[in-house]
């Protein structure tokens, strides 16, 4: 079995392939349209920010108004969702400072986001970068999320994101006690572990507020509002999330080998962030999510063709997967152009 284990392979003096942070293949764009795509606006991010957070709290009001009764059911998944997969897409364009024009309204929606899905905005930075400079690079991407042969049971059980909560809130407690994890302390400057730190105990008292709320008021709403959501509302990122690189190819420096594009109905691309235009993005990741259309459009005619729905790009992942999980050392060809 493959061994994706960040700090054995570090011990080790690195991966047996010997690439780190290489060159990679990027389409040749005019450079006056590249430099109109890199543009950062503030109007588009704001007007769906604006949108997101009105709808999800529209739908938590709704929620509260009607439980317990079995009409708040459909309010609280819409809003499970948004909270926690839509928050992952807000966590990482944010990340990447594309989102809008002005610095501090990205630092804004980032941290909210990172708080909301459990990830440390420091940790989680570095983890980020790492992954784009060497994506899929065994031993070297902090973030290959199916790995070959695929652990299925963490797979499924994801959907429900409950190995995954497992894992933020026990990198939180550790740094809430001034611990950092192995993997982290590879990516991770020393410096900014005082930041990790910090973080980390103010969302643990939020944590604790929110849970004894839970307690004196007798009730689960505070829960469902606060933290729960990271449990039934990660399906969606966890859907899309998979689509982006399984079943591909590893240790390769082409993103057309290793990155998937799928052409997304408009609630998941709103909810996504455009993120399924993903080789785009991993070429020119400076581009902001609203522009990614327009990009794709410029250079679709050196990419793979995008797969033409989440569901055709399930039935061309499952097969590669199931033939892995049998052992076999399988990777989809992707066809690129000459």
């Amino acid at each position: 079995m493959k061994d994706y284990d960040l700090v054995s392979i570090a011990d080790k003096g690195g991966p047996a392939h010997g690439m780190v942070s290489p060159k990679w293949y990027q389409t040749q764009i005019d450079r006056a349209e590249l430099k109109k795509l890199i543009q950062r606006e503030n109007a588009p991010a704001l007007r769906d920010a604006l949108y997101y957070y009105g709808l999800m709290a529209g739908f938590a009001i709704c929620a509260v108004a009607l439980t317990p009764s079995w009409a708040c059911l459909p309010f609280w998944l819409a809003y499970g969702v948004f909270y926690a997969s839509g928050s992952d897409a807000r966590w990482h364009e944010c990340g990447h400072g594309t989102a809008f024009k002005t610095p501090w309204m990205n630092r804004f929606v980032y941290h909210i986001a990172c708080f909301m899905i459990i990830r440390n905005p420091v940790t989680w930075r570095w983890s980020h970068a790492r992954h784009h400079t060497d994506t899929l690079l065994v031993g070297r991407d902090a973030e290959i999320a199916v790995m070959a042969p695929p652990a299925a049971v963490r797979l499924i059980l994801n959907f429900i994101g409950l190995p995954d909560i497992i894992d933020s809130f026990r990198r939180m407690i550790g740094h809430i006690f001034g611990q950092i994890q192995p993997d982290e302390a590879l990516y991770t400057p020393a410096h900014e572990q005082k930041k990790i730190f910090l973080i980390a105990r103010i969302w643990g008292f939020v944590y604790v507020l929110v849970l004894a709320s839970t307690l004196y008021y007798q009730s689960f709403i505070p829960l469902l509002l606060i933290g729960g959501p990271r449990i039934y509302g990660s399906w969606h990122f966890n859907m899309t999330g998979i689509l982006q690189h399984a079943g591909l190819r590893e240790n390769v420096t082409d993103h057309r080998l290793n990155t998937r594009t799928v052409m997304m109905n408009p609630i998941s691309r709103f909810l996504y962030l455009n993120m399924n235009y993903h080789i785009e993005h991993h070429m020119f990741p400076m581009v902001p999510y609203y522009h990614l259309p327009a990009l794709h459009s410029l250079i679709k005619h050196d990419l793979p063709p995008p797969s033409p729905s989440i569901f055709a790009a399930y039935a061309e992942i499952l097969p590669i997967l199931c033939r892995q999980l049998r052992g076999e050392s399988v990777f989809l060809e992707r066809e690129i152009p000459q």
